[in-house]
């Protein structure tokens, strides 16, 4: 077996130029040669994982099979690659330097000076080797957030330069840049990417490719101008101009010849034959709609979509497997109330709860839920989402007065939602959830959720701490809402559905974790169906 091969993934100039998107789209071309691929992202901040982050600060928290909490990153990773990624996928500052003291403090170092380089680096480079060490992939692709300059990035800069002298031809780097357009000119400004490129070289690193992100195509004689300054030949230099969808990513980067390129470089066999069709596929249905659905998405962080990707991508993918354009309407759920609700749902073909944290805007939330379930509106509530849907039910059908959760209100005389037994005592918040895959048995044949998936036993991710609360599960069985999924060891509920409903679902995994675009998830498939306008 060929020994593995690395690419790295720097950017510059300025952030959110779509690292992720190309190390996503690159891989996908790999993959479609034939390649075992995998992608990590190296984060910078000194948080341990991105579990105790604000999605304010830094988007969704994504949940890998094994319970990681990572980075957004790698909900596109999956979502292009169609496979599962896992803890070894995100590094961490935190997690590095914890890794680090760790062995000082039990002596590993026998007393020497702990130091960037060598500890800091040593232990960065045993984290990017980890994925390529399993005999399971061809190619690693490391992505390292932030931008070129930054002081936090230095070390990860440094140990790549590192690894290119020990790994030789088996290793490269790819630059993403920025070439900025001036309108009052007409032209197209390559400093920026050539200073990138200096900040770089004074690391010591050369890049081996240039990726440009710009808005108008590029000429040949910017090509050339870059190549010529930058110490990468012509072919190296590949434009990413902007596309409608992250989804044409992969197509612009095979017609600017990026996969061969890279291929070339690493000393691989490129397989002419490239399989793209259920890809190309997929892109067809998304971009030729027969219909258009609108949903509601209600949460707290909707100025931020990133807070919900892997739900906002979750119905792109359903949409297109519907063949109908998906308009999400973003609601917040602290501005919804008894006075505008009428305005803000009615117009809604489906409601999706989204999860969330905490007691700000639960009233909005309970609010769209006990609009949907009397409205007979297609209803999906995630995570917190079911426990909302649970909480309104307890309250306006079974009568439960001020039932509630007891993380919302610990004195509750209903705690219809309530911390689960393991999690009684746990202090700390970092890495101590229900957290990762976990199976989950339907119970009901005749279910929604049976039909949707087409099968009884599913596993799902999880990121929780709450559960329902199994002392009510009776009451609830007999005024009309009722657990169709359980886990099997332990039998705490994982699906609840109102019956009598159009289509009522609440679940407390988290779906949209698993869609991808060949394999969008059943559930949303199902709830983007009932919600088309009939």
């Amino acid at each position: 077996m060929p020994e593995t091969r690395y690419i790295f993934v720097t950017g510059g100039v300025t952030s959110s130029l779509g690292k992720g998107i190309l190390a996503s789209s690159l891989a996908k071309l790999l993959q479609s040669r034939g390649y075992n691929v995998t992608i990590q992202k190296l984060d910078p901040y000194i948080n341990v994982d991105p579990g105790t982050l604000n999605p304010y600060e830094h988007g969704e928290c994504f949940v890998t099979e094994d319970g990681a909490e990572t980075d957004l990153d790698l909900g596109h990773y999956e979502r292009f690659l169609n496979t599962a990624t896992s803890q070894a996928n995100n590094v961490t500052t935190g997690r590095i330097y914890q890794s680090v003291i760790d062995k000082e403090r039990r002596g590993d170092y026998l007393g020497k000076t702990v130091q960037i380089i060598p500890h800091i680096t040593d232990e960065i480079k045993r984290r990017i080797k980890i994925l390529g060490s399993k005999g399971k992939y061809d190619i690693v692709i490391t992505e390292i957030g932030g931008t070129v300059g930054d002081i936090e990035s230095l070390p990860y800069i440094e140990a790549v330069r590192q690894l290119k002298w020990e790994l030789g031809s088996r290793a490269m780097v790819i630059h993403l840049t920025l070439v900025p357009y001036l309108s009052a000119t007409g032209e197209l400004k390559t400093k920026p990417t050539q200073h990138s490129v200096k900040m770089l070289l004074e690391t010591g690193v050369q890049p081996d490719i240039l990726v440009l992100r710009t808005e108008h195509d590029i000429e040949l004689s910017v090509r050339q101008k870059v190549a010529l300054f930058c110490n990468v030949g012509l072919e190296s230099v590949i434009q990413s101009v902007n596309v409608p969808t992250i989804y044409d990513v992969p197509l612009k980067m095979l017609e600017e010849k990026l996969d061969i390129t890279v291929l070339k470089k690493l000393g691989l066999t490129i397989n002419e034959e490239i399989d793209l069709s259920a890809w190309n596929d997929f892109l067809a249905r998304h971009k030729n709609p027969t219909q258009t659905v609108e949903i509601g998405l209600v949460g707290k962080y909707v100025e931020l979509h990133d807070a919900y990707k892997s739900i906002a991508e979750a119905l792109v993918h359903a949409g297109a497997e519907n063949r109908c354009k998906v308009n999400i309407n973003w609601i917040h759920s602290e501005e919804l109330n008894a006075e505008n609700i009428d305005e803000q749902l009615k117009p809604m073909n489906g409601i999706i709860v989204a999860p969330g944290f905490g007691h700000r805007g639960m009233k909005g939330k309970i609010l769209a839920a006990q609009y949907a379930r009397e409205n007979n509106i297609t209803f999906l509530g995630i995570c917190l989402g079911m426990q909302v849907a649970v909480i309104e039910f307890a309250r306006n059908v079974i009568n439960l007065e001020n039932a509630d959760s007891s993380e919302m209100n610990p004195k509750t005389p209903h705690p219809v939602i309530d911390l689960m037994e393991q999690q009684k005592g746990i202090t700390n918040y970092g890495g101590t959830m229900r957290l990762g895959a976990y199976e989950c048995r339907i119970i009901d044949e005749n279910s929604k959720v049976s039909k949707a998936y087409n099968k009884l036993t599913v596993h799902e991710r999880h990121r929780h701490r709450y559960e329902f609360n199994e002392t009510y599960r009776q009451q609830y069985i007999d005024a009309g809402m009722v657990p169709t999924g359980i886990n099997p060891e332990t039998d705490l509920v994982e699906i609840v559905e109102i019956p009598e409903h159009k289509w009522f679902v609440g679940v407390q995994f988290h779906p949209e974790y698993r869609s991808t675009v060949l394999n969008p998830h059943p559930l949303f498939i199902d709830f983007i169906k009932n919600s088309l306008p009939e």
